[in-house]
């Protein structure tokens, strides 16, 4: 095999690659000696005709197709790596000759990774907040974890908002009743706003053991058969319920935390609601950062690796999907088709990949290397995270996937760590100047 008439423009790479005659032969004998079962011969029972006899039948070309197959993918994964190419998408087969010595040539379009100029990528500037932590929000989880921990008891007194009645009820439209509208036991808080409007605000002054009906109107957008209709619904009070929430003092702190103290569990409560808002503010902030790199970058995108993005990041919420009980193409169904899904995904798949082209350019300019101890490491650290054995994660897991990563990243730290990070406001203006 030889490759000749090679061309690039931009990204797009064309090259004929030429099999002898020897291996073209070769290949088309596997391919009788595959597929003669395929074919009627008269006089000849099924798979035993020669291959001649075949030929002469339906055609000198009967063969070609599959004697490609054969030949194709070890003669395009050599021509590659003698050639050094970096093919970003899968080869287009544009033309097929075979020529009277019986050479085949086989021309080919793919598209190569692209060449990336870069710009600034030390001491970019990007908003920074200061994560702080407001008394109220220290109190508003105080109050969650309280209620956590409330006991409801049954009270004798008229039901005020916030409490739970426990009733029966039936309701009827002109004295008919109606599907859906009869319970027993029920439990209802009110000012919960989960029954339609008027059903709650009646049960306000209700005791156990009354009776009475409630007169409703259903809104209009409630589905069809009732909407807009009134109704009338006969409740029974069995008991109404108090939701006791216990006070915030030290005995609080104990039934909830490991803590002794109230001030104790406060300081503990402040620290955490500080370690989430920093991630938060850490993970916004080196954001910034990559979307500035991306945007400081030249480079023409082959299609084909922003669709590969895509694929990924589909396959990926399929997973999450899939977790939920739920497929990709049930969602797709949901919301009308994939094809708006796709197109939503598209630019941030472009912006993954301008970012990932961006680190791998400076990982390329700053000579940043990864040793033998990190890439074991990072094997040691998938095979934890996939519950696999290393040796299998290693077979499954091409290691030059694994370094580029690993250089990669390598790379994000130096950008992230050079960063300059800026008031909002300030950030802003630097980015007006430029």
């Amino acid at each position: 095999m030889n490759v000749q008439n090679v061309k690039q423009e931009k990204n797009r790479l064309s090259f004929d690659m030429v099999i002898d005659a020897e291996a073209y032969e070769a290949g088309l004998q596997k391919a009788y000696l595959k597929t003669r079962g395929r074919y009627n011969i008269p006089g000849f029972r099924k798979g035993k005709a020669s291959r001649k006899m075949i030929e002469m039948y339906y055609g000198q070309d009967v063969f070609l197709s599959d004697a490609i197959d054969e030949i194709f993918a070890e003669n395009y994964e050599k021509a590659i790596e003698e050639n050094g190419w970096k093919i970003v998408s899968q080869p287009a087969l544009t033309n097929v000759d075979v020529s009277e010595t019986k050479e085949l040539t086989l021309s080919l379009a793919a598209d190569v990774y692209p060449e990336v100029t870069l710009g600034q990528y030390k001491g970019i500037a990007a908003p920074k907040v200061a994560a702080e932590v407001s008394d109220e929000e220290v109190e508003q989880e105080l109050d969650r974890k309280a209620k956590e921990v409330a006991r409801i008891e049954t009270v004798d007194r008229p039901a005020k908002e916030g409490d739970t009645v426990v009733i029966d009820y039936e309701g009827s439209v002109n004295g008919v009743p109606f599907d859906g509208g009869k319970a027993e036991g029920y439990e209802l808080t009110l000012g919960s706003h989960s029954f339609i409007p008027g059903f709650e605000e009646a049960l306000i002054g209700v005791t156990a053991n009354q009776e009475l009906p409630i007169n409703v109107t259903f809104p209009a957008d409630y589905h069809a058969d009732l909407a807009g209709k009134d109704a009338v619904f006969q409740i029974k009070v069995h008991e109404v319920k108090e939701t006791q929430i216990p006070e915030k003092d030290d005995e609080l702190a104990k039934d909830v935390s490991e803590f002794d103290t109230l001030e104790e569990l406060r300081s503990d409560i402040r620290a955490n609601i500080l370690k989430q808002k920093s991630e938060g503010i850490e993970r916004a902030y080196e954001n910034a950062i990559l979307e500035k790199l991306s945007q400081n970058i030249e480079v023409d995108i082959p299609a084909a690796m922003i669709d590969d993005e895509v694929k990924a990041q589909l396959n990926d919420f399929d997973m999450q999907l899939r977790s939920q009980g739920m497929s990709l193409e049930q969602y797709g169904k949901m919301i009308g088709g994939l094809s708006a899904l796709e197109t939503s995904t598209r630019p941030m798949a472009e912006r993954t990949v301008r970012i990932r082209l961006a680190l791998a350019k400076i990982a390329e300019t700053e000579n940043l290397e990864v040793s033998e101890d990190e890439i074991n490491a990072e094997f040691e650290n998938l095979a934890k995270q996939y519950g696999m054995d290393v040796e299998k994660i290693r077979a499954a897991v091409p290691q030059d996937e694994v370094v580029s990563d690993l250089r990669n990243r390598k790379a994000r730290d130096l950008v992230v760590g050079s960063a300059v990070a800026t008031e909002p406001a300030k950030a802003e203006e630097a980015e007006n100047k430029e």
